[in-house]
Protein backbone atom coordinates (compact mmCIF):
# COMPACT_ATOMS: atom_id res chain seq x y z
CA UNK A 1 0.00 0.00 0.00
CA UNK A 2 1.42 3.24 -1.32
CA UNK A 3 -1.30 5.63 -0.27
CA UNK A 4 -3.68 5.23 2.96
CA UNK A 5 -6.29 7.85 4.05
CA UNK A 6 -8.67 7.09 6.93
CA UNK A 7 -11.38 8.85 8.39
CA UNK A 8 -10.12 12.18 7.21
CA UNK A 9 -11.53 15.53 8.13
CA UNK A 10 -10.63 19.27 6.96
CA UNK A 11 -12.12 22.08 9.07
CA UNK A 12 -11.53 26.10 8.68
CA UNK A 13 -12.32 28.76 10.65
CA UNK A 14 -13.79 31.36 9.68
CA UNK A 15 -13.91 33.74 12.86
CA UNK A 16 -15.94 31.30 15.14
CA UNK A 17 -17.40 29.74 12.75
CA UNK A 18 -16.04 26.14 11.64
CA UNK A 19 -16.22 25.59 7.63
CA UNK A 20 -16.30 21.84 6.86
CA UNK A 21 -13.94 20.73 3.89
CA UNK A 22 -13.23 17.00 3.74
CA UNK A 23 -16.01 15.07 5.64
CA UNK A 24 -14.70 11.36 6.52
CA UNK A 25 -12.37 10.59 3.77
CA UNK A 26 -11.15 7.35 3.16
CA UNK A 27 -8.84 6.18 0.59
CA UNK A 28 -5.82 3.82 -0.48
CA UNK A 29 -4.21 3.43 -3.32
CA UNK A 30 -1.94 0.08 -3.83
CA UNK A 31 1.76 0.89 -5.07
CA UNK A 32 1.42 0.70 -8.97
CA UNK A 33 -1.58 2.50 -9.33
CA UNK A 34 -3.19 5.23 -11.28
CA UNK A 35 -5.78 6.76 -10.05
CA UNK A 36 -7.41 10.12 -10.73
CA UNK A 37 -9.66 12.03 -8.08
CA UNK A 38 -12.21 13.80 -9.95
CA UNK A 39 -14.47 16.87 -8.88
CA UNK A 40 -15.60 20.28 -9.64
CA UNK A 41 -14.57 23.43 -8.29
CA UNK A 42 -15.10 23.65 -4.68
CA UNK A 43 -15.33 20.28 -4.02
CA UNK A 44 -11.67 19.78 -1.80
CA UNK A 45 -9.94 18.32 -4.32
CA UNK A 46 -7.15 20.71 -4.04
CA UNK A 47 -7.32 20.63 -0.08
CA UNK A 48 -7.05 17.10 -0.22
CA UNK A 49 -4.22 17.05 -2.40
CA UNK A 50 -2.41 19.38 0.02
CA UNK A 51 -2.60 17.07 2.83
CA UNK A 52 -1.81 13.93 0.52
CA UNK A 53 1.11 16.19 -0.62
CA UNK A 54 2.23 16.51 2.81
CA UNK A 55 1.23 20.35 2.32
CA UNK A 56 -1.09 20.49 4.84
CA UNK A 57 -2.62 18.19 7.75
CA UNK A 58 -5.59 16.82 8.27
CA UNK A 59 -7.66 18.34 11.38
CA UNK A 60 -8.91 15.06 12.68
CA UNK A 61 -7.92 11.34 10.95
CA UNK A 62 -4.68 9.20 9.75
CA UNK A 63 -2.86 9.21 6.58
CA UNK A 64 -0.12 6.92 5.82
CA UNK A 65 2.35 7.38 2.83
CA UNK A 66 4.95 4.59 2.46
CA UNK A 67 4.08 3.23 5.57
CA UNK A 68 4.67 6.51 7.57
CA UNK A 69 1.93 7.79 9.50
CA UNK A 70 2.10 11.29 8.52
CA UNK A 71 0.05 12.86 11.33
CA UNK A 72 2.76 12.35 14.10
CA UNK A 73 5.27 13.85 11.81
CA UNK A 74 6.69 17.42 12.25
CA UNK A 75 7.24 19.98 10.01
CA UNK A 76 10.85 18.77 9.33
CA UNK A 77 9.77 15.45 8.74
CA UNK A 78 7.28 16.42 6.20
CA UNK A 79 9.16 19.09 4.49
CA UNK A 80 11.93 15.20 3.76
CA UNK A 81 8.48 13.37 2.42
CA UNK A 82 8.20 15.94 0.44
CA UNK A 83 11.51 15.62 -1.21
CA UNK A 84 12.23 12.16 -0.99
CA UNK A 85 8.79 10.50 -1.48
CA UNK A 86 6.48 12.75 -3.88
CA UNK A 87 6.94 14.11 -6.96
CA UNK A 88 4.78 17.13 -7.66
CA UNK A 89 3.19 18.22 -11.33
CA UNK A 90 1.47 21.27 -11.37
CA UNK A 91 -1.06 23.02 -14.00
CA UNK A 92 1.28 26.51 -14.13
CA UNK A 93 4.55 24.38 -14.27
CA UNK A 94 6.31 26.57 -11.97
CA UNK A 95 9.51 26.35 -13.61
CA UNK A 96 12.43 29.07 -12.95
CA UNK A 97 12.33 31.03 -15.97
CA UNK A 98 15.98 32.24 -15.35
CA UNK A 99 17.22 28.20 -15.44
CA UNK A 100 17.57 26.16 -18.06
CA UNK A 101 15.72 22.70 -18.25
CA UNK A 102 18.36 20.76 -17.47
CA UNK A 103 19.00 23.50 -14.33
CA UNK A 104 15.34 22.87 -13.20
CA UNK A 105 15.10 19.34 -13.14
CA UNK A 106 18.38 19.27 -11.36
CA UNK A 107 17.03 21.82 -8.78
CA UNK A 108 14.95 18.74 -6.60
CA UNK A 109 18.78 16.89 -6.46
CA UNK A 110 20.17 20.24 -5.14
CA UNK A 111 18.48 20.06 -2.19
CA UNK A 112 18.83 16.70 -1.44
CA UNK A 113 22.30 17.40 -1.44
CA UNK A 114 23.83 15.04 -4.44
CA UNK A 115 26.81 15.29 -5.91
CA UNK A 116 26.93 17.98 -9.17
CA UNK A 117 28.08 15.13 -11.30
CA UNK A 118 25.70 13.11 -10.28
CA UNK A 119 22.71 15.36 -10.28
CA UNK A 120 23.54 16.26 -14.28
CA UNK A 121 23.67 12.52 -15.00
CA UNK A 122 20.27 11.69 -13.13
CA UNK A 123 18.40 14.96 -14.88
CA UNK A 124 19.67 14.00 -18.52
CA UNK A 125 18.46 10.79 -17.97
CA UNK A 126 14.88 11.90 -16.88
CA UNK A 127 14.90 14.60 -19.86
CA UNK A 128 15.48 11.73 -21.80
CA UNK A 129 12.66 9.46 -19.93
CA UNK A 130 10.19 12.54 -20.84
CA UNK A 131 11.40 13.34 -24.38
CA UNK A 132 13.27 16.16 -24.34
CA UNK A 133 16.80 15.36 -24.56
CA UNK A 134 17.26 17.86 -27.21
CA UNK A 135 16.02 20.45 -25.20
CA UNK A 136 18.30 20.53 -22.05
CA UNK A 137 20.09 23.89 -22.52
CA UNK A 138 16.49 25.62 -23.01
CA UNK A 139 15.20 28.20 -20.88
CA UNK A 140 11.46 28.05 -20.40
CA UNK A 141 10.58 30.72 -22.32
CA UNK A 142 11.87 28.50 -25.69
CA UNK A 143 9.74 26.05 -24.97
CA UNK A 144 6.13 25.64 -25.93
CA UNK A 145 3.38 24.19 -23.06
CA UNK A 146 3.32 20.67 -23.15
CA UNK A 147 7.96 20.86 -23.11
CA UNK A 148 7.54 23.06 -20.20
CA UNK A 149 5.32 20.41 -18.58
CA UNK A 150 6.92 17.81 -19.86
CA UNK A 151 10.42 19.67 -18.03
CA UNK A 152 8.14 19.76 -14.63
CA UNK A 153 7.67 15.86 -15.09
CA UNK A 154 11.07 15.37 -15.47
CA UNK A 155 11.62 17.69 -12.04
CA UNK A 156 9.03 15.50 -10.94
CA UNK A 157 10.47 11.94 -10.84
CA UNK A 158 14.20 12.87 -11.10
CA UNK A 159 14.31 11.66 -7.35
CA UNK A 160 12.88 8.63 -8.43
CA UNK A 161 9.67 9.42 -6.04
CA UNK A 162 7.35 6.76 -4.37
CA UNK A 163 4.47 8.86 -5.27
CA UNK A 164 3.37 11.49 -8.58
CA UNK A 165 0.89 13.62 -7.22
CA UNK A 166 -0.29 15.71 -10.90
CA UNK A 167 -2.40 18.46 -9.63
CA UNK A 168 -4.81 19.48 -13.03
CA UNK A 169 -2.12 18.74 -15.33
CA UNK A 170 -3.21 19.55 -18.70
CA UNK A 171 -4.78 22.78 -17.18
CA UNK A 172 -2.80 25.40 -19.12
CA UNK A 173 -2.24 22.92 -22.20
CA UNK A 174 -3.71 22.91 -26.06
CA UNK A 175 -5.72 19.76 -26.05
CA UNK A 176 -2.67 17.81 -28.32
CA UNK A 177 -0.08 18.97 -25.71
CA UNK A 178 -2.78 18.12 -23.39
CA UNK A 179 -2.60 14.83 -25.37
CA UNK A 180 0.93 13.87 -25.06
CA UNK A 181 1.54 14.47 -21.62
CA UNK A 182 -1.90 12.09 -20.47
CA UNK A 183 0.57 9.56 -22.84
CA UNK A 184 3.75 10.19 -20.64
CA UNK A 185 1.36 9.90 -17.47
CA UNK A 186 0.48 6.16 -18.89
CA UNK A 187 4.14 5.62 -20.33
CA UNK A 188 5.50 6.33 -16.81
CA UNK A 189 2.93 4.16 -14.71
CA UNK A 190 3.62 0.95 -17.54
CA UNK A 191 6.87 1.90 -16.28
CA UNK A 192 5.84 1.40 -12.45
CA UNK A 193 5.18 5.01 -11.23
CA UNK A 194 2.76 5.69 -8.99
CA UNK A 195 0.44 8.35 -10.17
CA UNK A 196 -2.10 10.08 -8.53
CA UNK A 197 -3.85 12.44 -10.33
CA UNK A 198 -6.11 15.70 -9.01
CA UNK A 199 -8.62 16.75 -12.26
CA UNK A 200 -12.33 18.04 -12.75
CA UNK A 201 -12.12 17.20 -16.27
CA UNK A 202 -13.84 13.37 -16.63
CA UNK A 203 -11.72 13.24 -20.43
CA UNK A 204 -8.83 13.72 -18.24
CA UNK A 205 -9.34 11.19 -15.52
CA UNK A 206 -10.74 8.43 -17.64
CA UNK A 207 -6.84 7.93 -18.62
CA UNK A 208 -6.66 6.70 -15.41
CA UNK A 209 -7.02 2.86 -14.18
CA UNK A 210 -9.47 3.88 -11.45
CA UNK A 211 -11.42 7.13 -11.25
CA UNK A 212 -12.45 8.18 -7.79
CA UNK A 213 -15.23 11.34 -7.03
CA UNK A 214 -15.22 13.85 -4.68
CA UNK A 215 -18.16 16.57 -4.19
CA UNK A 216 -19.01 18.63 -1.00
CA UNK A 217 -15.52 17.14 0.65
CA UNK A 218 -16.94 14.02 0.37
CA UNK A 219 -15.79 10.73 -1.73
CA UNK A 220 -18.18 8.61 -3.81
CA UNK A 221 -18.00 5.59 -5.35
CA UNK A 222 -15.03 4.31 -7.54
CA UNK A 223 -15.37 3.83 -11.10
CA UNK A 224 -12.89 2.35 -14.11
CA UNK A 225 -10.87 4.34 -15.93
CA UNK A 226 -8.82 3.11 -19.03
CA UNK A 227 -8.52 -0.47 -18.93
CA UNK A 228 -4.82 -1.15 -18.50
CA UNK A 229 -2.63 -1.87 -21.19
CA UNK A 230 -0.94 -4.75 -21.91
CA UNK A 231 3.30 -3.74 -21.08
CA UNK A 232 5.04 -5.30 -24.04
Amino acid sequence: MILELQNIYKDYYQGKMVVPVLKDINFSMEEGEYVAIMGPSGSGKSTLMNIIGCLDQATSGKMFLDGVDISRCTENEMSDIRLKKIGFVFQSFHLLPRQSALANVEMPLTYARVKRSERKERALAALERVGLSDRVNFMPNQLSGGQRQRVAIARAIVNNPRLLLADEPTGALDSRSGAQVMELFQKLNDEGVSVLMITHDKGIAEHARRMVTIFDGMLRGAEQGAAPREVI
